[in-house]
């Protein structure tokens, strides 16, 4: 069966006449992707035969033309030497250096000068077949040439060569019966007008496969954080933002985490040579907050705290940085506030860490809130994000007590930890000045998403692997 397109270049061109695809588009009044696919398909139903005729055109340089009219290099020098022997000092005066080098080097090729001592002396006229062959290609780009010259003239950067492809073809032969074109779409325009009464329709093969269509989609990682910034919004929270380079103070001091905890050494974080200055009441209080508890109820680390190692600033470990500030800014309640950001860390790269990821975190300030608050608030955050089963752990960290670690079922998994959480202890608080309860938590986005995606390695996260991107889907399923 032919289509409308094939019956049109049929009945339009003559057969055993040989057709460019730019002369068939302009006889038949057809665009020209319409023409190449038409004798494609003729081709493959025999009654269409396609040529690909290849070949190569040349361009002179800019220093080829340069040397076509004003002269090679070597024919300036055998000009000069004519008159008797120079020295190259004397050439290279008249000529330059760089002239005088290609021009001796091409003559010595050519067995036509003896140089001794610094003297040069012509011994043989040469021919100058570059010379011919660049007036050649001048005229006529597609010029015959010896492939010993085309080769030393392109060895000099003289001509450019390119190649080029066109497609012509032949009619062969023609159907046997009537060529009718036929009806292939139904327009409004047809239906009011009548055309379409005596007309035959285009027949439809709806089981040949289609070619698959790769529509533009988010990426599955940033689709995972939308998701999850769009379930804190909806839940009544603030999104924040910080800088990635943080005071150790903020990153680790204000949240009383020991000056001599493992995680701040420097194997474990990225520091930075720079410091910067600490003022105000509230490093004074984190300062005898952690030497000695302050007022807060707590002994605190015991021996002294030192400002220096709190001025020095890191890239921030975690985005608990960010909330900790916020609060101290804002410590009057309520506030809901959520941050999701890169953080860094010294990891060795391997399947499942990085030295930069991604994590979420989150604060609840107010007077009225407890415990269960933040196992209700955390278990509605996994069932939006499609995880029926959660549970809760307990957990230790130096900044909340009590502290769990929320786990979440995953089939064939088992039970997956995903991240930490915990009320603040009054060593965070009282010393900031905030008033009431905080709920905290943090969670890893490369390790949610690894598990949404099916992943075993979270470096293919980062992988240009536009296989696997085509193989997900463009929505949530």
């Amino acid at each position: 069966m032919l289509t409308p397109f094939e019956i049109k270049l049929l009945k339009s061109l003559e057969k055993s006449r040989e057709y460019s695809i730019d002369d068939a588009a302009e006889i038949a009044g057809m665009k020209k992707d319409a023409v190449i696919k038409a004798i494609y398909l003729l081709a493959e139903k025999g009654f269409v035969k396609i040529e690909e005729k290849i070949w190569k055109e040349y361009e002179l340089t800019e220093e080829g033309i340069k040397y076509l009219t004003e002269g090679l290099p070597e024919e300036k020098l055998v000009s000069e030497l004519g008159e008797g022997k120079r020295s190259i000092k004397e050439l290279e005066e008249k000529f330059g250096k760089r002239l005088v080098g290609i021009a001796l080097g091409n003559l010595k090729k050519k067995g036509a000068v003896k140089i001794e001592g610094g003297v040069v002396e012509l011994i043989s006229e040469p021919e100058f077949y570059e010379k011919t062959a660049l007036e050649k290609i001048y005229s006529d780009r597609t010029a015959k040439l010896d492939e010993k010259i085309l080769k030393e003239l392109k060895k000099r950067k003289l001509l450019r060569e390119e190649q080029f492809k066109e497609v012509f073809f032949k009619i062969i032969r023609k159907p046997d019966v009537e060529l009718k074109e036929k009806i292939s779409d139904i327009t409004p325009e047809i239906l009011i007008s009548g055309t379409w009464k005596g007309k035959e329709f285009l027949e439809y093969d709806i089981k040949i496969p289609s070619k698959e269509v790769f529509a533009a989609k988010i990426h599955p990682y940033e689709r995972i954080i939308r998701e999850c910034r769009k379930i804190f919004l909806e839940m009544g929270f603030t999104e924040i933002k910080g800088h990635y380079i943080q005071p150790a103070f903020w990153n680790f001091d204000a949240l009383f985490q020991p000056q001599d905890h493992p995680a701040r050494e420097m194997q474990d974080t990225f520091y930075l040579e720079r410091y910067v200055e600490l003022e105000g009441d509230a490093v004074e209080r984190v300062k005898l907050t952690h030497e000695d508890g302050w007022v807060t109820g707590s002994k605190g680390w015991g021996g002294k705290w030192s400002l220096e190692k709190a001025k020095q600033l890191v890239l921030r470990t975690h985005t608990t940085a960010i909330t900790i500030h916020y609060l101290a800014l804002n410590p009057e309640p309520p506030v809901k506030a959520f941050c999701i950001d890169r953080v860094y860390r010294r990891e060795t790269i391997d399947a499942t860490h990085l030295p930069e990821f991604d994590q979420l975190e989150g604060v609840v300030l107010d007077r009225d809130v407890g415990f269960a608050d933040l196992l209700g608030l955390l278990r509605e955050f996994f069932h939006k994000m499609g995880f029926e089963d959660v549970r809760f752990r307990p957990g230790y960290f130096p900044y909340t007590e009590p502290s769990v670690e929320p786990e979440v079922y995953v089939e064939g998994l088992g039970w997956v930890e995903l991240g930490g959480a915990g009320i603040f202890r009054k060593e965070v608080t009282e010393p900031l000045g905030i008033k009431g309860k905080v709920l905290a938590w943090g969670l890893g986005i490369g390790r949610l998403a690894m598990l949404r995606l099916g992943m075993k390695d979270l470096r293919r996260l980062y992988i240009p692997d536009i296989g696997w991107l085509r193989s997900l889907p463009a929505i949530k399923r």
